[in-house]
């Protein structure tokens, strides 16, 4: 095969971190469900905890060349991903700068075991890298960024926080969900390790849960190393099913951004929509920095209904939009942040971060985008 830094990237979905069939020639990956493999006598020694049975380790490659990276890791969850990720490099009395408004998984996971652990932190104000420059200390080892952020699609400067990052010795992480490797590769900008919730548009058909980490072979190696010891492997059936979701993960995520944009014209020009967030727009403050470092624009945005309008009522009126919980699948969906994504964040943390009552994330998945028009109408005309 090509080295896949010369393949196109449907070609990289499709073929780079495939395990061949040696026995029976099949034209898919054939899945290895052994927990136990020999120790004697062999190359490496295998055990799922170890991420490296034989369909784990292809699917890290798949990962790795997605992000432009030397090498990944797969996790049970984005948590475990994020988790074990950021705990790799931090011990009792560092300090992590971590952007504001981020997913509110990632705030809990901070506020809840920082503190348990003697690790301090702060939040930078906004996603302007001027505000994380006072933040640093002479005991901070990372800067921790999100963009497009969840749920409020802010954007940050990934060079200008990887600049800052290196002028200080800093190691730099990302959470890149909301772009996937198909509308952004941070790698290409200074980003030390990439992080993903692998359920959303890695998966993308709303049936598995997992989480990875990308990077050079040095930060992986070190995260191996935390990740062996709190055992956030998956499962070989799971590294199957992702490994099969990602062929197809460039054709989705472009067919989904192609119908965000128009979804996002069309809530902006609603007279019953006070404000829409989506960084392909160009009423987008930061449109210009986004078109800059993203391939495209993603398909996640969120919007405020007018006042007067019951987000409940009108989520429950829809008929093809799905409210649910998670995002990215080829379905459309939709929910409240405040309900679900940052409900353990208090009221005041919520305003604090613009994460209002009435926001509403939407998740724009393949349909046709006059049938999603047609149901936001009829729900608006129902709920007004």
């Amino acid at each position: 095969m090509k080295d896949s830094k010369k393949l196109g990237i449907n070609s990289v979905c499709v073929h780079v971190g495939e395990v061949k069939d040696t026995q029976f020639k099949g034209a898919i990956s054939p899945m290895y469900m052994s927990t136990s493999y020999a120790f004697d006598q062999v190359d490496i020694k295998r055990y799922p905890r170890y991420f490296n049975t034989p369909n784990q380790e292809a699917l890290c490659k798949k990962i790795a060349a997605l992000e432009h990276a030397e090498a990944a890791l797969i996790f049970g969850s984005g948590m475990a991903a994020i988790s074990t990720a950021m705990l790799a490099f931090v011990k009792k009395g560092d300090h992590v700068v971590i952007q504001q408004v981020i997913y509110g998984g990632t705030y809990n996971l901070i506020a809840s075991e920082f503190e348990k652990y003697g690790i301090e932190y702060s939040y930078a104000t906004s996603d302007n890298v001027e505000d994380f420059k006072p933040l640093i200390k002479s005991n901070t080892k990372i800067l921790y960024i999100e963009t497009p952020s969840n749920p409020l699609l802010g954007i940050t400067d990934i060079k200008a926080i990887s600049s800052l990052a290196k002028e200080n010795g800093l190691i730099t992480m990302i959470d890149n969900t909301f772009a996937s490797p198909i509308n952004q590769n941070p790698i290409d900008f200074g980003i030390d390790i990439v992080i993903h919730s692998a359920t959303k548009y890695m998966g993308g058909h709303s049936d598995i849960s997992a989480g990875a980490v990308a990077g050079s072979k040095d930060h992986i190696e070190k995260i191996w190393k935390t990740g062996i010891n709190f055992g956030g492997n998956l499962s070989d059936f799971t590294v199957w099913m992702l490994e099969r979701s990602l062929k197809t993960l460039n054709l989705r995520v472009k067919e989904q951004t192609r119908n965000a944009q128009v979804m996002a014209e069309y809530l902006e020009s609603n007279p019953f929509i006070d404000r829409v967030f989506y960084p392909g727009l160009k009423s987008h403050p930061q449109h210009t920095l986004a078109a800059s470092q993203m391939h495209g624009f993603g398909a996640m945005m969120s919007f405020e209904l007018k006042e007067g309008i019951d987000p409940m009522e009108f989520q429950n009126a829809l008929k093809l939009i799905k409210p649910s919980m998670s995002l990215a699948g080829l379905e459309s969906t939709i929910l409240s942040p405040v309900k679900t994504t940052h409900y353990l964040l208090s009221e005041n943390e919520r305003l604090e971060r613009g994460i209002r009552d009435g926001l509403i994330r939407f998740s724009v998945g393949i349909e046709e985008p006059e049938d999603l028009i047609a149901d936001l109408e009829q729900a608006i005309q129902k709920t007004k």
